[in-house]
């Protein structure tokens, strides 16, 4: 198959959002989880979320055009914080659950199994049972121009991870984890194995 961008703009409009979702590969599958001020807990999947930096830690996700109420938006800039959680496998179903639209007032945490869990004073929820749990600070936004949605970068800190999944080297092996992959905008993998080739270098002549 061969698309021309006249091709792609030609497109059905659910046919054309599956094929470029999906195009770019398989992408992270987190909950971003949300407090407001007036206590109003907000969590929701979210396939966006990419590192930027490790000194300091920095991640940035996502957000499609405000034209509508988005209360994980809102809640960070309210707040200043909100967390980012590894959704595995046991809890595909419900963590995508959170991407159906519910009223501000309304906690996907109560239209789902997923549970709060509060750690450290942190100003945010975390989703309870993940392996891996980021605690993040927003630092700064950039409003993307070409589509008019928000590239949001946030620092890390706070860092939970289970015992077994970290090696000596500060690999986190999420195969072991049984961390979920996001192909397109409602498809689910979970990696079975993982392969690591180590640092390469230019190879010497003969």
């Amino acid at each position: 198959m061969h698309f021309t961008l006249k091709d792609i703009n030609a497109l059905n409009y659910l046919y054309k959002i599956n094929l470029i979702n999906s195009v770019s590969g398989f992408k992270a599958a987190n909950l971003i989880a949300t407090q407001s001020k007036k206590g109003t807990t907000n969590v929701a999947v979210f396939s966006s979320v990419v590192h930027y930096g490790s000194n300091p830690p920095i991640l940035g996700f996502v957000l499609r055009p405000n034209t509508v109420v988005r209360n994980t938006y809102d809640n960070i800039k309210e707040t200043g914080f909100y967390t980012i959680n590894h959704i595995y496998k046991d809890i595909i179903e419900e963590a995508h659950h959170t991407s159906a639209k519910y009223p501000a007032e309304i906690s996907e945490f109560y239209k789902t199994t997923l549970q709060e869990e509060y750690l450290n004073d942190f100003k945010a929820p975390f989703v309870k049972g993940c392996a891996i749990k980021m605690g993040l600070k927003y630092l700064e936004e950039y409003h993307i121009k070409a589509n008019d949605t928000i590239l949001v970068l946030g620092e890390i800190v706070d860092l939970y991870i289970a015992d077994d999944l970290v090696s000596k080297d500060g690999f986190v092996n999420l195969a072991k984890a049984k961390t979920a992959v996001i192909n397109g905008l409602d498809g689910y993998a979970v990696p079975e194995d993982i392969s690591r080739k180590g640092y390469q270098r230019p190879k010497k002549e003969a």
